[in-house]
């Protein structure tokens, strides 16, 4: 069987993020033939597609590159790694990329190869774990149903670090924790330029 690496450099796009000029992913299309590479019980490729979380983090990131620059960077959740790179090209000293899926550590690393950056990925869950030592967290999408947003929180909790997130207002933000700082129009997967502002979040405790 061809390896993710190898099914994602021959059937998916390199193209520029939308939103985020700066950063080329590889994403799907009509024709890439997902399945394939997933079989019948393969996770779903969210690291396929442009989410608006991740695309609001990364643009924010790029324009205050001194939010991460030359400090230690978590990316949980990484899907395509669009945060983590943006990090990097942002002046990171260093980017983590976290992802339970082994397609998504993949992408990221192609991903991150095609723009010149070097991220360290690691395939786990690292929720119900210590607090990670890193001085930046980025979350960005995770809050998309009740049992992972209330166990990323108890998390967060945990983490002594500074910690941002990009979410384009879903129902299960834990919202006794956020406060937003910034706000941009950018598309989501599905839904394209809904007029709804997606935001980036500071963590709080």
């Amino acid at each position: 069987m061809r390896s993710p690496h190898d099914f994602i450099r021959t059937n998916l796009d390199l193209i520029p993020a939308p939103s985020v000029p700066e950063i080329q992913l590889f994403r799907a299309h009509p024709r890439s033939g997902l399945s394939r590479l997933l079989g019948e019980d393969g996770a779903t490729p969210y690291w396929a597609y442009g989410w608006a979380g991740g695309t609001v983090l990364a643009r924010y990131l790029l324009d205050h590159p001194e939010v991460a620059a030359g400090r230690t960077v978590l990316d949980l959740g990484t899907g395509s790694g669009i945060v983590a790179i943006a990090a990097m090209k942002a002046g990171a000293a260093s980017a983590m990329a976290v992802d339970i899926d082994a397609n998504a550590i993949a992408a990221a690393t192609l991903n991150a190869e095609a723009n010149g950056v070097e991220i360290t990925t690691i395939e786990a869950d690292l929720l119900d774990g210590p607090a990670p030592e890193a001085d930046l967290i980025l979350v960005s999408d995770l809050f998309y149903d009740k049992a992972t947003a209330e166990r990323l929180t108890a998390f967060l909790l945990r983490c002594d670090a500074d910690i941002l997130v990009g979410d384009p207002g879903r129902a299960y933000l834990p919202h006794p924790y956020l406060t937003a700082i910034a706000e941009y129009d950018v598309p989501d997967f599905g839904v394209g330029h809904s007029g709804k502002s997606s935001a980036v979040y500071r963590f709080f405790k």
